[in-house]
């Protein structure tokens, strides 16, 4: 009876540490390149599609796929990069792409309204990077604001530490040192 119970308890802790396991945060480069894998394979599979299809609509169905590609390896990169300029950097692409498919779009029509819709998209274009743009300075504004704000703090609890002397006095500014990673 006792060996039953010691086999289930050895199972229970298998499938726990497998579990606790399964748990641990992948490796980015690893999900930066699987989500790549996932793009070219989506728009392989897109180009397929879309090979089926003749003129206009063709050329507007491989736009799409290329933006939809697009989106993927530039949201996959920046997420494995993980900087503001990477961020910026996948948002003025993606929006880029934007246009071009929009651009393509534009070709199905004539006269005035293509060149209304060719404006559109321009339009559009500059408006999601100046959003990209605008982005960044305010990220950075904030940044900028909040170690502003921690300097502040830092000179205070330097500021209480004069109260002190000898020993105590180094106590408080290795502390205020410390909590405030100087």
């Amino acid at each position: 009876m006792k060996t039953s119970h010691a086999f289930l308890l050895v199972g229970a802790a298998l499938a726990w540490a497998n579990s606790a396991r399964a748990q641990v945060a992948p490796d980015p480069k690893t999900v930066y390149e699987q989500a790549k894998g996932t793009a070219e394979v989506n728009y392989k599979a897109a180009k397929a599609r879309c090979d089926q299809i003749a003129g206009n609509p063709h050329d507007l169905c491989m736009a799409e796929a290329r933006v939809a590609r697009v989106r993927v390896e530039e949201e996959a990169e920046a997420a494995y990069k993980n900087t503001l300029s990477a961020y910026t950097q996948a948002r003025m692409r993606i929006a880029s792409a934007n246009f071009d498919r929009d651009k393509v779009r534009c070709a199905a029509i004539t006269g005035n309204d293509r060149d209304v819709c060719l404006e559109q998209a321009k339009a559009t274009l500059i408006a999601a990077q100046a959003d990209a743009k605008a982005d960044r300075k305010s990220i950075e504004a904030r940044q900028d604001a909040h170690e502003d704000k921690l300097a502040a703090q830092y000179r205070v609890a330097i500021e209480k530490c004069d109260a002190y002397a000898g020993a105590v006095k180094e106590q408080c500014v290795n502390a205020a040192k410390t909590a405030f990673r100087k």
